[in-house]
């Protein structure tokens, strides 16, 4: 498989998520509704953590056509697309309700997108493949967020919202062409209890505790960074824009390529540490930011290293999760593990803003980055994927699926 194949599905699975976060918030903020009503679209995303629930059920059943990954990835894809056109044609002030209601659609579409996706890529890489998959589909994830979020906030001073949404619902159809023209993996049996993906992942032992710190700061910092470029040094909204689109994307692409190339010469738990660090290092720009005040060249460089570094971090953790699945109940398994992994946002990112109202901007992302620390010393007691793709008596049957 080629990278650049996986690099257009992980922009089709991250394309819709600031389309029903940040993104919207800026649509509502720009039409006026009340600070009560946008923070209540905030629960539009709860699919993205409830996506577990349903995951047995694409991982149990296939459609017709195209195999078990890749029908359920067009179908969904195509039902995206066509709900976010939807949105473009319902303006937020004469239909609020409506337009929450198809943001939970999309939502929800999108989440079972992302399930199946992770899945595919988990039954498609080989072991020796995962670091290099794991960079190209974070690559495109990330391009897609920094498009549909900071790019579409540039887009939105020249043109009316629905059509910024109109535009989202055209590209996620182009994308439809990645799924079309990658191979499915082969079928493993599909026969297997219930409690299996369960019982699977409970062996992983500490690993379970590691998935869920390896990125909580990282997510408990991400919902409050925009409120602190417009708040903290008060960036307006088309340098806040065009900053992270141009200065981001070229993070994100040098991230991805050294975390291809470092991984391969440090392996899957020193690149885990390594990039670990870089990770929770680069919160020092957000802290010199809130010291210093408006300064567009430190504002580039957090956003360049952060989006580098957090390229790097999240392809090795990607690599990691690929490596606890069983191809046979791979999509429940992975929804499971990136559920418990974005707790840090999804659970107790309600204490950002308090936080911040006690430590200062400052002080907030010092503690977002040493929350890392916990995570990084599990790297040494976990156990690791083995040649097979399983950690060592995980007690799950491995490699069944994969291409060898």
């Amino acid at each position: 498989m080629r990278p650049r194949h996986l690099a257009l599905l992980g922009f089709s699975s991250g394309l819709p998520l600031m389309v029903t976060g940040q993104t919207l918030g800026a649509w509502l903020t720009h039409d006026g509704l009340s600070i009560e009503a946008i923070g209540a679209f905030a629960l539009v995303g709860l699919p993205y953590t409830f996506k577990w629930a349903w995951a047995p059920l694409l991982d149990r059943f296939a459609l017709p056509f195209l195999g078990r990954r890749r029908g359920w990835a067009l179908v969904l894809q195509i039902a995206v697309a066509a709900a976010i056109a939807l949105m473009a044609a319902t303006p937020p002030r004469e239909a609020p309700l409506r337009l929450a209601g198809l943001a939970i659609l999309v939502a929800f579409l999108s989440a079972s997108l992302d399930v199946v996706l992770d899945a595919y890529k988990a039954d498609r890489l080989a072991p020796e493949e995962r670091a290099a998959g794991a960079a190209a589909f974070v690559f495109g994830y990330r391009a897609a967020v920094v498009v549909s979020g900071f790019g579409a906030l540039v887009v939105a001073d020249l043109v009316p919202w629905p059509v910024v949404y109109l535009g989202f619902a055209l590209v996620e159809l182009v994308c439809v062409a990645g799924i079309l023209i990658v191979d499915e993996p082969p079928i493993p049996p599909r026969s297997f209890p219930i409690w299996e993906p369960l019982r699977g992942l409970v062996a992983v032992g500490w690993g379970l505790l590691f998935v869920a710190l390896y990125k909580f700061g990282d997510y408990l910092a991400q919902p409050m960074l925009i409120p602190f470029f417009r708040r903290g040094p008060g960036f307006s909204q088309t340098e806040i824009g065009l900053v992270s689109q141009i200065v981001g994307l070229a993070g994100v692409a040098a991230g991805g390529w050294l975390a291809v190339v470092g991984a391969r010469r440090l392996g899957l738990r020193r690149s885990l540490v390594a990039f670990g660090v870089l990770q929770a290092a680069t919160n020092g720009f957000y802290v010199a930011l809130a010291l210093v005040g408006k300064s567009l060249p430190l504002f580039a460089a957090a956003v360049f290293f952060d989006q580098l570094a957090n390229a790097m971090g999240t392809a090795a953790f990607v690599a990691y999760l690929m490596g606890l699945c069983d191809p046979r109940v791979s999509a429940t398994q992975y929804a499971i593990l990136t559920s418990l992994s974005s707790v840090g946002q999804r659970i107790f990112g309600f204490l950002g803003g308090p936080i911040v109202g006690h430590a200062g901007w400052g002080g907030f992302f010092a503690l977002t980055g040493l929350l890392a620390v916990p995570a990084l010393l599990l790297v040494f007691v976990i156990r690791l994927p083995d040649a097979e793709g399983r950690p060592e008596g995980a007690g799950v049957q491995a490699g069944q699926g994969r291409r060898g």
